[in-house]
């Protein structure tokens, strides 16, 4: 009786239910025998709860998808129960043992990671960054053009954060714990191989199911190693690989649900593979359903139908994240350039905007790195970042993607976004539908030679191209249900510019650098200018067509002109090492602040033409700009949490700047200044003095300014010339911007506009 036990089993009466319900999936019980090639009589003995050979046990329960051990009736066989016991244990030593061979392994291809231009491999324990994951994804919102604007608006809606989001994120190791059968979509360069690998290896190093295998496969190398051979052949030469001796092992772990499966690159198997390798993915996850799995894929790929899984999206690096990265590729010895980098791409949004994607953030890094700083003319970083999605990415790790419209080439895909960006950009659209997306590269592919005009061949192309352009390179991205962006603003202003400077004919290039200079007053136009000068052979034209048309801004408004000939009398008066162009910009800075009530000047203007200025400053101008901050006390005071310190210590720079300057300005300074109650009053005191007492006090030491100075003039200007002037001011903070950013342009003609910048209109040559 126990050695029968050994070889038989037979099912419980709640397994033969549940056997009765699996066995739907077939014809007939006859067609589970023939498929199993067994005989009827064993699955009638099955299904009636009678004992049949253990073996055929397995193979029933396997192609019914039970697991076996829930079927078996062992409530009275205690040598069943001590075997399943003993297989339990077993297999737990298995994969102990497995985990132990296969861990150097592991390491070597999971371990270390090495792209782009990197001149060795670093730890991926070193740089990794915690991913976060979308459960919902971005492309299969249902949100129209309005809705997705008032989700990406941010504070200066002139730049739009175009991959804004307002579902929650969760974290990658969350994602995996709560789906057993994953799909992880992202972009290119999103981060999804790093992850799967960081799960091997967390998985490896027991912080991860530690009682599970690891089982890392790149499917383009699977679908390429041998035609014939089905995934669990490969584990099994894998495990070989280990130094693991016996082949049965890896279907007994598989079996068990012991592993955690971690197929890398769906989306990167060639055409003539793809069907097969899925049919094998969706075979294998079906038979060994009880282990985890985690599939990476490209989204906006082939539609893969894997209906056990659960698809997520890989989201974009917040500034969390990027901080984080960025940590870790500096390290601890290059804390300082880490800072710096930090600092740099937060005062640059377009270059920060490419951070958010861990390619282009490695790419950034790399550059940093060598240069300490990113390029003044931010044209060649871009354009760096589009070569790496277009060209390098892909080749760089020997994949060989299936052309979906063969006649566009890399060089005509960037045309064509280029009069995408343009178009759009010029009607204000960021969001653009697919039908009206697929009409413009109609448009375009339509005069290719050996293209047929017919209506419908052409719609198919074109949708086509789209779906290429989004899944090989993710330059254009849905982030709605049949709504299209760029992937970046940055892009979308890149390749605008681009536009404009395309044409050979010197006519049309003409026309569209004067049609960019109409949008000289216009913000959301600062990047475009910036980057056509940078990619200009000689920026000469267009910068005297900046130059021109911002001295017009001015030129019928006489108050404003009086305006301008202040700046340039006041500036002449000054004796200094400094420019005159600087020395205007410094005093247009200051009263443009007063005009507009902020508090106290920034110097934007003065530093962009020398970023060393108020580091050198000469005595006048420090008394002037001490002067200009009495005068602002006003405002100060309103934020002040001591109001009476802030106020002595603005009076102490004052005389002590004055009496290097002018002795007599300092006397009649001391003698206002002493109105003040004492220092050491009580806060209330002096708000109920400076309440009754300050608009007059500082009247008082307008006029001394005023007469001994020439500055701190009330101006009597309307919203609409305060506006004009601020208009004016932005305009020449971009022509100046142009000026410095290391494009090629005349000695002459930088000399000439230098020399004019902020002179009255009579002043013009």
């Amino acid at each position: 009786m126990t050695e029968r036990a050994r070889r038989s089993l037979k099912a419980s009466p709640d397994g033969i239910k549940r056997a009765k319900k699996a066995v739907l999936a077939f014809h007939t019980k006859i067609d589970l025998a023939a498929e199993l090639e067994i005989s009827r009589a064993t699955v009638q003995k099955f299904f009636a709860g009678k004992p049949v050979g253990r073996e055929n046990f397995h193979h029933i329960c396997e192609k019914l998808e039970l697991p076996w051990q829930e079927v078996a009736d062992i409530s009275d066989d205690n040598t069943a129960k001590l075997q399943l016991h003993r297989q339990y244990s077993d297999i737990n030593v298995a994969v102990q043992e497995v985990r132990d061979k296969q861990h150097a392994s592991i390491q070597q291809k999971c371990g270390m990671i090495r792209v782009l231009d990197m001149s060795q491999p670093i730890s991926l324990d070193g740089i990794y960054t915690k991913v976060n994951i979308l459960e919902k994804i971005i492309g299969r919102r249902r949100l129209g053009v309005e809705e997705l604007l008032k989700v990406c608006a941010a504070d200066d809606f002139e730049r739009p954060g175009l991959g804004k989001i307002i579902q929650n994120r969760i974290s990658g190791l969350e994602a995996v714990n709560k789906y057993p059968k994953l799909i992880v979509l992202g972009k290119p360069g999103a981060g999804k191989t790093t992850f799967l690998k960081y799960l091997a290896m967390q998985c490896s190093l027991g912080k991860l199911e530690n009682n599970k295998i690891p089982i890392f496969i790149t499917l383009k190398d699977f679908a390429e190693n041998d035609k014939t051979k089905l995934l669990l052949e490969y584990i099994k030469e894998q495990f070989v690989s280990y130094g693991i001796e016996d082949s049965e092992i890896a279907e007994q772990i598989l079996s068990q649900g012991k592993a955690l499966i971690l197929l890398d690159g769906l989306d990167e198997i060639r055409e003539v593979d793809c069907y097969r390798v899925l049919q094998e993915v969706r075979s294998f996850s079906s038979k060994f359903h009880r282990n985890y799995f985690a599939i990476a894929c490209r989204i906006a790929t082939h539609e893969y139908t894997l209906e056990e899984f659960t698809e997520v999206e890989i989201a974009d690096f917040d500034s969390e994240q990027i901080t984080t990265f960025t940590k870790n590729w500096f390290s601890d010895k290059q804390e300082v350039k880490s800072q710096k980098f930090i600092h740099k791409i937060n005062q640059t949004p377009p270059i920060k905007e490419l951070a958010t994607n861990p390619l282009l953030l490695t790419m950034l890094c790399l550059v940093f790195e060598e240069m300490e700083d990113f390029p003044a003319n931010t044209s060649e970083l871009y354009k760096e970042g589009l070569n790496l999605l277009l060209r390098k990415w892909d080749a760089k790790r020997n994949i060989e993607r299936e052309q979906i419209y063969k006649k566009l080439s890399v060089q005509h895909k960037e045309d064509l976004l280029s009069q995408i960006a343009l178009k759009t950009f010029q009607r204000g659209d960021y969001f653009f539908k697919q039908n009206e997306l697929e009409r413009q590269i109609a448009d375009y592919i339509c005069n290719l030679p050996s293209v047929s005009t017919s209506a419908e061949i052409l719609q198919l192309d074109s949708e086509a191209v789209l779906k290429s352009i989004e899944a090989q390179h993710g330059l254009l991205v849905e982030r709605a249900r049949g709504i299209y962006s760029f992937s970046h603003l940055t892009f979308h202003e890149y390749f605008a510019a681009k536009e404009i400077i395309a044409s050979s004919d010197p006519q049309v290039l003409e026309q569209g650098l004067q049609d960019l200079v109409s949008h000289i007053t216009e913000r959301r136009w600062r990047e475009i200018f910036l980057l056509t000068v940078g990619m200009l052979r000689n920026a000469d034209y267009i910068l005297m067509l900046m130059k021109q048309k911002i001295d017009r801004l001015l030129a019928d408004d006489e108050q404003l002109q009086a305006f301008l000939n202040w700046v340039k009398r006041k500036s002449s008066q000054i004796s200094s090492e400094h420019k005159l162009a600087t020395i205007r910009a410094f005093y247009f800075d200051l009263d443009l602040a007063r005009i507009l009530n902020s508090i106290g000047g920034t110097l934007d203007l003065s530093r962009a033409l020398d970023e060393c200025f108020t580091h050198k400053l000469t005595p006048n101008l420090a008394l002037d700009l001490a002067l200009d901050r009495t005068l602002a006390l006003d405002r100060i005071i309103d934020c002040a949490v001591q109001p009476s310190r802030v106020v002595n210590s603005v009076i102490t720079r004052t005389l002590e700047r004055s009496q290097i300057i002018d002795c007599e300005l300092e006397q009649q300074l001391q003698q206002i200044y002493q109105q003040l109650p004492r220092e050491n009053s009580n806060k209330s005191e002096f708000s109920i003095w400076w309440k009754n007492n300050s608009k007059d006090w500082l009247e008082k030491i307008r006029s001394i300014v005023i007469s001994s100075r020439d500055i701190g003039y009330a101006w009597q200007f309307n919203s609409q010339q305060v506006e004009k002037l601020k208009q004016y001011y932005e305009a020449n903070q971009l022509l100046v911007s142009c000026l410095i950013s290391n494009s090629y342009m005349s000695r002459a003609v930088r000399q000439k506009i230098e020399d004019s910048l902020l002179l009255p209109i009579a002043e013009q040559n």
